[in-house]
């Protein structure tokens, strides 16, 4: 079964960062648990990541074209050593593995989403009776965690972050086939062909946005954030309000509020921000046969920032994303604020550095959509 992913623009890192791809030419079993056990513990929230067998890799990227790839005669034998090999992991934890085809040549994605019972061990070797470690990611590297680590392990013990928790107040029935289809369009994955022939229940478990036994499958809320027409049904004010001021009190204003998809509701206010915001200004320079061309905001700016106010939201929180339109300045406010050890005091030092994302899926669909980097 596909995979609910552009598999090309996968391996070019244009939809997810380096650091969550890791290319391994060949099987290479140790590694590759050690590997699957660090996107699995997911310290930083990043939604895991995706391992790729049959590519080579320079310096952390993708050796193409073409792919080494792997005979095919190989891939089942790799696939039923790889589900063995993921009993060495402490819990449980089982990856989605799905082979494919590249410039003529076979290779193997295994996908390994951050997992609902971190923190994971892994066995030190292949030996019997191996002692059991914590392996994280360290930028692009998969590492022993160390003492620091680990305790930070140990605090995400049962701790699932929002967006990945399944919903007991939805059933799916709540997800739109509608909406998943012009997703699945939109970033060309190959889960689009089969989405109308497959059932139900095995295309929202494909796309990881719905969980439990088949009397009991339940979606995800990241789902129902992307793939419910009401998602505000489920989480009170979830949608975006473009507030345009008329004067310096506050008293005259336009608002506008954009509901649905949330995705779809990012790309309505950017594009009636563009049309009743944004203004090109044309200055004649004596002289000289070009004028000058300026904006009153860069877009692109504001399209980041509103990009990243709804990834970054807590939905949680009955307060929608805010987006006040002054005579002298733009406002987008995104509730709660920043995520810990963050505080609002660190935010007048001249550089920021913070790693940890309060939603982890939130982020993968809009990154698959170009909608935020």
């Amino acid at each position: 079964m596909a995979l609910p992913i552009n598999i090309n623009e996968l391996i070019k890192g244009f939809t997810v960062e380096w650091e969550r791809i890791e290319f391994k030419e060949g099987w290479n079993p140790e590694v590759i648990l050690h590997t699957i056990c660090a996107f699995a513990n997911d310290m930083n929230n990043w939604g895991g990541g995706y391992l790729i067998i049959g590519i080579a890799e320079d310096n952390g990227r993708a050796i193409l074209p073409p792919p080494k790839g792997l005979d095919i005669k190989d891939l089942d034998k790799i696939q039923q050593e790889l589900h063995q090999l993921c009993h060495k992991i402490t819990p449980s934890y089982f990856p989605v593995v799905e082979p494919y085809e590249i410039q003529g040549k076979h290779i193997l994605v295994v996908w390994v989403p951050g997992g609902d019972n971190r923190p994971y061990k892994a066995a030190k070797n292949l030996r019997k009776g191996a002692e059991k470690l914590y392996y994280v990611r360290r930028m692009s590297s998969t590492v022993r965690a160390n003492e620091q680590e680990e305790q930070q392990l140990i605090q995400l013990t049962a701790k699932i972050p929002f967006d990945d928790r399944v919903n007991h107040h939805a059933n799916i029935s709540d997800l739109s086939l509608g909406l998943i289809r012009i997703f699945l369009q939109q970033v060309k994955s190959d889960l689009f062909n089969s989405a109308l022939s497959m059932p139900f229940e095995d295309l929202v478990r494909a796309m990881q946005i719905a969980r439990g036994a088949n009397e009991y499958l339940l979606p995800v809320n990241v789902g129902l954030l992307f793939f419910s027409d009401t998602p505000e049904k489920f989480f009170p004010y979830s949608w975006i309000e473009v507030n345009i001021y008329h004067d310096n009190v506050g008293d005259s204003f336009t608002e506008k509020v954009f509901k649905g998809a949330v995705y779809q509701q990012l790309k309505e206010a950017l594009s009636y921000i563009k049309s009743s915001v944004i203004q090109e200004h044309v200055k004649k320079v004596e002289n000289q046969a070009e004028a000058i061309r300026f904006y009153n905001y860069p877009y692109s700016a504001i399209e980041e920032a509103l990009a990243n106010a709804v990834y970054h939201k807590n939905y949680e929180l009955r307060e929608p994303i805010e987006v006040n339109v002054r005579l002298d300045r733009i406002e987008i406010l995104s509730y709660a604020g920043p995520m810990p050890p963050l505080s609002k005091d660190d935010f007048t030092k001249e550089r920021i550095i913070a790693r940890k994302y309060l939603n982890r899926r939130v982020g993968d669909f809009l990154r698959e959509l170009h909608l935020t980097e």
